[in-house]
């Protein structure tokens, strides 16, 4: 799953969960800043298990790449 946040940072990872305050728990996660950023050319920052507060969630969108490797 991609998961788009207020603040611009992107973060991907397996699905786990969600509740009813629409918070998401991804695992192996990794973080991607937003495209301004000087330090988005380098390499994604490895999370691995991550939890997004639901108010903070703009978009979640299927991988698709990852659907293609599975």
């Amino acid at each position: 799953m991609r998961v788009r946040m207020t603040d611009g940072r992107t973060l991907v990872g397996l699905f786990l969960c969600t509740d009813r305050d629409c918070n998401v728990i991804l695992g192996s996660a990794q973080e991607f800043l937003k495209p301004s950023d000087s330090f988005s050319q380098g390499e994604p920052r490895v999370l691995g298990l991550a939890m997004i507060p639901g108010h903070h969630v703009v978009s979640i969108e299927v991988e698709s790449e990852s659907l293609l490797s599975a």
